[in-house]
């Protein structure tokens, strides 16, 4: 059987007539083998849905090559007042925008307080009397007297600080007296932040911008002394502040001069003795806190001290005559038609 049908399939192709095939025919044929040929370059027809890039690298690279632009509509409402609540809340939505609430919560910060909580008064005629005088020897008493508030500030204060001492803190109040001092006759501000609150500073930089300071600290007259200390709290009860007052008696030189170099107040070379009572402050609930200058204590029995010598630059003759002419031309001479008003009974 097999024999029979490979003698008749052998015969059919020998029957088979020749066709001819035209040249347009072979041409056909030619192209679509061209890509076996090493040399034309066969591209892909653009018709075929398989059109990838050949190189299958950097896809994500030539995908952001182009930038999808939202075109704004013409046709859409634009205007807030026509649109309804619902349009309004998905629009804002669609742009990625919050919602507006109806009240407004914004964050805050507390860093120091607004004043000196319970100020300390001092004694009148306060280092001027000797403590072996019977003066001197009230004012020690009195003194002892009003240190029940202050210890147990002090029993708080240790309670997030547990070796704070006063009498090691008044050296270091010291410290940080001297440098808010040099800092400021330097006008160094990033420095000033460090060493006063923000209450303290627009206080301590009055007046300083245009001039030049020449201050020095000779030597302590009294040895530093703690003769206050309050804590409050500020809008919640674990958010406590600290205030020691410290007393200073020291001996310093101060010179002021303005921008003319024309000496204002004091004496870079005599020396004068000057008794403070310091105010420092500390977030002791803050982790990072530290203690800066808040206040400065003033009693009313303090003297008034040396004003300030202020200088202006001497107009010549042709501004005073301008000056003139300016002051005549701004009086409004009044106009007849308006009659003076009289009262009636």
């Amino acid at each position: 059987m097999a024999v029979r049908l490979a003698n008749q399939f052998s015969q059919l192709l020998i029957k088979t007539p020749s066709i001819s095939v035209p040249a347009c025919a072979v041409g056909a044929a030619r192209y679509c083998h061209v890509y076996n040929d090493p040399n034309y370059q066969f591209h892909n027809n653009k018709w075929n849905s398989r059109s990838k890039h050949w190189n299958p690298k950097f896809k994500r690279d030539r995908r952001l090559k182009f930038i999808k632009i939202d075109f704004p509509d013409p046709n859409e409402e634009i205007d807030p007042m026509k649109m309804s609540q619902e349009e309004m809340r998905a629009k804002m939505k669609e742009k990625g925008i919050q919602p507006v609430r109806p009240w407004q919560e914004k964050p805050m910060y507390v860093s120091s307080t607004a004043g000196t909580v319970e100020p300390y008064v001092p004694p009148e005629g306060d280092g001027k009397v000797s403590i072996t005088s019977r003066a001197g020897a009230k004012q020690k008493f009195e003194r002892m007297e009003k240190k029940g508030k202050s210890m147990m500030a002090i029993r708080k204060i240790r309670q997030f600080e547990e070796n704070f001492d006063p009498h090691e803190f008044a050296e270091e109040a010291q410290q940080i007296y001297i440098d808010t001092h040099e800092a400021l006759a330097k006008l160094d501000r990033d420095r000033l932040h460090q060493l006063v609150t923000e209450r303290a500073y627009p206080l301590v930089t009055h007046e300083v911008r245009h001039k030049t300071l020449r201050w020095k600290f000779i030597k302590s007259l009294e040895p530093p002394q703690v003769v206050h200390a309050r804590c409050t709290d500020i809008i919640t009860k674990d958010n406590i502040f600290a205030q020691v007052t410290v007393r200073f008696h020291t001996q310093q030189t101060l010179a002021v001069y303005d921008r003319f170099g024309r000496l204002q107040y004091g004496s870079e070379v005599v020396a004068r003795d000057v008794l403070e009572y310091v105010v420092f402050e500390k977030h002791i609930a803050h982790t990072y806190g530290s203690w800066r200058v808040h206040d400065k204590i003033i009693p009313d029995w303090l003297p008034p001290r040396q004003p300030i010598l202020r200088t202006y630059r001497v107009a010549t003759e042709e501004e005073e005559e301008e000056g003139a002419e300016k002051e005549s031309t701004e009086v409004v001479p009044q106009s007849e038609t308006q009659a003076p008003a009289v009262a009636t009974a």
